[in-house]
């Protein structure tokens, strides 16, 4: 009977505990956007002990099965948010209960660490700068650009070790068809994730050019919610120049958009000061040209991912740029026995639209990923210049009218796939086709005695393009212990075409051609690490030099079209040492074979100056580099290094031969002052350099920047003192038949007040989507 009695006893206490076990469950939301990965902690009231936790899904999802009877509490946390804890209570039944977080920025400072300045990483193929958790407070692309060791920001654009042939990219595609000083100026530093200057580019890369690429990586909408940034600057430079620009983006479960547009007015001034004999007489020539481009730019993206595995979207933008501006020019002419003025004035409206749309599919897993898309780009520009005759001017000439418009026309089919066999060992393959048309029409017209303009046939013309290059690459990764490689092989296949519609004439150009790149690296200890790169590339003419146009600046002075010219062929080698991954020491060297050179000549009997694009029977360009940080320093980021580059330069049917040894240095420093205002200075200072066939003495540049945020971070300010030192290119012209001192400079000071305001979801889940659509194949011109 006991043993009957207490069978029984054990089964009802069996059913009892089978019956208490219970379900809690609920939902973790921001302003009702759902939470994936909260962390979710179950704890026992009385002992304060943890019985489970688990984290919520990709719906806020949470559930806690199989829980007894007893009294609870539930603690919610997630990086970026307050953490919330529930009330206790008692469970004798499946309860729910939902979670309403909010975010919390301080609570960031205790776990994530971010870098007063940008993370520089160096690798075989490329350096990259991170911004993406850097606090520096930059401006525009141009402040960023001064983020880049070794690169030299001055009036004359860009250089990186003495080479001024940088490609500009914006997320792997081409911005060859832009206004750079503009985009320099006017693109907002906040909408940067990282720079990555590719030096050695791989397979996966179009193999044109023959400098460094330069790849702005936008940052891309991955956080959860609604969120958007107001930005408004103002300064003073050539005048007063101001802008404003506005994003918000928006990440609910599967669909992410995003949206911005933004209007800009800068302004700045170029000075050209040219000195030169011709024969017995002496001009000294003065060209002084303001810009004030207005540009209008709007942008949308979507994406919609359909399952883990699969997204769609597509992307949109358009740019306005409207620059009308006078540049003055006045020659003074000199003899032993005279003085006249050529006085002259050329008036440009010049109005450029480039719209952009790109669709993309993507398959993604943790081993592959496979990419298609289709890039469109419609490139028009209308340019209307009138050069005129001043009131003071001695010496008669015929006012005259240019109307040159142009109109580019990009479509490219790109398809990526790659997989990772294992952690060492990863397989790319691709394919991409480009299309390219292009319409440049140059109408001329000179001034009649009753002041009307007259069509000049002999000096117009049309000209047409039509090019279409197809490439295939693979490309190899492996990894065995403390040694790398990297290897890959591009073919492309190109065939242009070119034709003159006035004097019903064709030329034809067709390329096949293997392009190798190689990397190899060897960590030789814990911090120290070295590696050598190899690429082989090409550069194609634009399609502007091509055209045997002659467009005129000034009565003296023109641009000259060659359609003889070839594509030039480049090898680049590079040895880099790395500590801690930060660019260290390299030593590089290029040549190229046919490469395109601006060359200058002067008419002895008209007395004109034209610049034509030739190709070179030699170029080199050695360049040696030791860079290092500025953190021994107390409480100062940054780096500091130097550059001693060598180039040299010969076209022996053209009576050029010039080379030239320099040393750069540069540095750039931030450091803390008092109420928390971060100070930024960049500075350079150079020998001398061959830029372009000028020979030029020594230059130098500094700028300082303040900044400070407010509101939690929300609100930023920034306050820019650039040019404090600006001494641009002071040099000389000497080959062939002209011999003249040159002074190219730009105005001397530019202050600029930026600031910008953050709203909405600023943390949350992120999902990452690298845009796969690289570079289209684009050489278009921009001479604004």
């Amino acid at each position: 009977m006991k043993t009957l009695t207490k069978t029984i006893f054990i089964l009802l206490l069996g059913i009892l505990s089978v019956q208490a076990q219970n379900t809690i469950s609920g939902t973790i939301t921001e302003n009702t956007v759902p939470l994936e990965y909260a962390n979710v902690i179950l704890y026992n009231q009385s002992s304060k002990e943890v019985v489970t936790g688990t984290i919520s899904d990709k719906q806020g999802v949470y559930a806690f099965n199989s829980v007894k009877n007893g009294t609870y509490y539930i603690e919610v946390s997630m990086l970026g948010f307050k953490t919330k804890t529930s009330k206790a209570f008692t469970l004798t039944a499946d309860k729910f209960f939902d979670f309403e977080l909010q975010e919390e920025a301080e609570s960031l400072n205790e776990v994530v660490v971010k870098s007063k300045r940008p993370v520089i990483r160096q690798t075989a193929e490329k350096l990259i700068v991170d911004l993406e958790n850097s606090e520096m407070l930059n401006s525009n692309l141009q402040d960023v650009m001064k983020r880049v060791p070794g690169i030299i920001v001055s009036n004359n654009g860009i250089s990186y070790a003495g080479q001024s042939n940088i490609r500009i990219l914006i997320n792997g595609k081409t911005t060859d068809y832009m206004d750079m000083n503009t985009l320099l100026r006017d693109m907002p530093a906040d909408n940067i994730a990282k720079v990555e200057m590719i030096e050695q580019p791989g397979a996966e890369f179009d193999a044109a050019g023959s400098g460094p690429i330069l790849n702005i990586i936008l940052k891309k909408n991955v956080k959860l919610g609604t969120h958007g940034t107001i930005v408004g600057w103002v300064g003073e430079d050539e005048g007063v120049e101001y802008g404003t620009s506005a994003s918000i983006g928006s990440y609910i479960n599967k669909l992410n958009w995003q949206a911005s547009a933004g209007y800009s007015s800068p302004t700045w001034r170029e000075d050209l000061f040219i000195k030169r004999t011709v024969e017995d007489a002496t001009y000294n020539q003065a060209t002084i040209e303001p810009y004030n481009p207005q540009s209008l730019r709007a942008s949308a993206s979507l994406d919609y991912y359909i399952t883990d595995k699969h997204s769609i979207g597509v992307g949109v933008r358009n740019i306005t740029t409207d620059s009308d501006r006078n540049s003055k020019s006045s020659n003074i002419i000199t003899t032993a026995n005279t003085t006249d003025y050529l006085l002259s004035q050329n008036s440009f409206n010049r109005d450029q639209t480039v719209f952009n749309v790109n669709p993309y599919y993507e398959y993604k897993t943790e081993t592959q990923k496979l990419t298609a898309d289709f890039n469109f780009v419609d490139y028009t520009n209308d340019n209307i210049n009138t050069i005129s005759s001043l009131e003071g001017s001695t010496v008669p000439y015929t006012n005259q009218r240019y109307l040159q418009d142009g109109e580019y026309q990009i479509k490219t089919y790109k398809i990526d796939y790659s997989k990772q066999f294992t952690e060492d060992f990863k397989l790319s393959l691709g394919s991409k086709y480009a299309d390219v048309d292009t319409d440049s029409d140059l109408m001329s017209f000179s001034e009649d005695t009753n002041g009307e303009f007259v069509f000049d046939e002999d000096a117009s013309n049309r000209f047409l393009v039509e090019e279409n290059i197809f490439a295939v690459y693979s490309k190899l990764n492996i990894t065995s212990g403390d040694w790398s490689f990297s290897g890959g092989l591009r073919f492309e296949d190109s065939n242009t075409k070119g034709t003159s519609s006035t004097t019903n004439e064709s030329r034809e150009r067709k390329i096949s051609k293997l392009f190798p790149s190689a990397s190899v690296s060897k960590k030789l200890n814990e911090n120290l690490s070295a590696n050598v790169a190899y690429s082989y590339r090409i550069s194609r003419p634009s399609y502007s030099t091509l055209n045997s146009f002659v467009t005129y600046y000034d009565p003296l002075s023109s641009d000259v079209g060659n359609e003889n010219l070839k594509p030039s062929f480049t090898n680049n080698y590079q040895f880099n040492l790395t500590f801690d991954g930060q660019p260290f020491f390299t030593i590089a060297y290029n040549g190229t074979k046919d490469a395109m050179f601006q060359y200058i000549s002067q008419n002895t009997e008209t007395a004109e100056i034209s610049r034509t694009t030739i190709n070179l029977t030699e170029k080199e360009n050695w360049n040696f580099r030791l860079f290092g940080s500025l953190s021994f320093i107390k409480g100062v980021d940054g780096f500091t290094g130097f550059i001693v580059n060598y180039n040299k330069l010969k076209s022996a049917p053209d009576n050029l031969n010039l080379d030239k040894w320099s040393l750069i240095w540069f540095t750039q420093a931030s450091y803390e002052l008092p109420w928390e205002i971060n100070a930024e200075i960049s500075g350079n200072y150079g020998t001398g350099a061959l830029d372009g066939g000028m020979d030029v003495d020594w230059f130098a540049g500094l700028d300082l920047s303040l900044g400070k945020t407010f509101l939690d971070d929300r609100l930023k300010v920034n306050f820019g003192l650039n040019k404090i030192l600006n001494r641009g290119f002071v040099g000389k012209i000497n080959y062939n038949n002209l011999n003249a001192d040159v002074e190219s400079n730009e105005s001397r000071r530019n202050v600029q007040l930026r600031v910008s305001y953050s709203f909405g979801s600023r943390y949350g889940k992120q999902k990452n989507r690298e845009n796969s659509s690289k570079e289209e194949q684009n050489r278009i011109d921009d001479n604004n």
